[in-house]
Parts: C-alpha cells; structure tokens; sequence
C-alpha cells in the first residue's frame, strides 16, 4: 500500500518537473529505455552523471570568469558541454539557460557572463533538487519491495 502511494507521489513529482519545465521529452525518452527491463537504475545512473558533471563544469565558468583575464573560447567550450549534457537528460531549464548565457561571451561581456552563470547555477541547483526528491521517492519505494 505504501508503496502505490510512494510511486503516486513520484509520479506526481516528475509530472511537476514537466509542468515547471525543468524536463522536456529527451528525460521520456531515457524512462522508456529504462522502461523495457534491461537496465533498472539507468536513469538514475546517467541523471547522477550529469548532475556531477554540471557541479564540476559550473565551478570551472566560475573560475575562468574570475580570472583577470576571461578566457572566452574556454568559457564557450565548457557551456557547450554543459548545454550538451544537459540537453541529453532532459534538464530544459539548464540547457534554456546554456543558450542564453551564449551572446555574453560571443560579445566577450564579462559582467553578462557572470550574471548569466548566475542564472545558470540557480537554474542548476533547482534541477538537482528536484532530481534528488525523485530519486529519494526511487529509494523509498525499493525500500517497501
């Protein structure tokens, strides 16, 4: 019984994420390949990946954009990667903020990058978050297995 009313709630989580536009289609498409059986734990597995590689590629901008130099091609690659990974879970609200931190450093503007990773790393974190009470509600309903 408690276990209905965990998975109710995480499927009511995951639908807010949708609703607030945290996730667009891609994060479908990584539920139905883990869906066919094979791979119990994959969406948490490749989730838990990017969310590390988010954290570590958002401390990389913040360091090159305190530099007393900004180094603009590196700032473009490490948010191109960043928009990349974050395009192939389905975290919209990270990629949507990728795009817009893009005309900054191609207009080499210092103070719009920063406050664009601003943005970004708010954006970031509000998607872990909701990343983690999902995969919280995950435990707990393995737990009443």
């Amino acid at each position: 019984m408690a276990a209905v009313a965990l998975k109710n709630q995480l499927n009511a989580h995951i639908a807010s994420m949708f609703t607030a536009g945290f996730l667009d289609n891609q994060f479908k498409e990584l539920q139905m390949l883990q869906d066919d059986g094979s791979s119990p734990g994959f969406v948490r597995e490749v989730v838990g990946l990017f969310l590390d590689d988010a954290e570590r590629i958002v401390g990389e901008i913040a360091v090159l954009l305190d530099q007393p130099v900004v180094d603009f091609d590196k700032v473009d690659a490490c948010v191109h990667q960043l928009k990349g990974s974050s395009s192939s879970v389905g975290a919209q609200r990270v990629k949507l903020s990728c795009s817009q931190f893009r005309s900054y450093y191609e207009e080499k503007n210092r103070d719009g990058c920063i406050m664009s990773l601003a943005v970004l790393r708010n954006e970031f974190y509000d998607t872990r978050s909701n990343f983690q009470i999902m995969f919280q509600l995950e435990q707990q309903i393995e737990a009443c297995s």
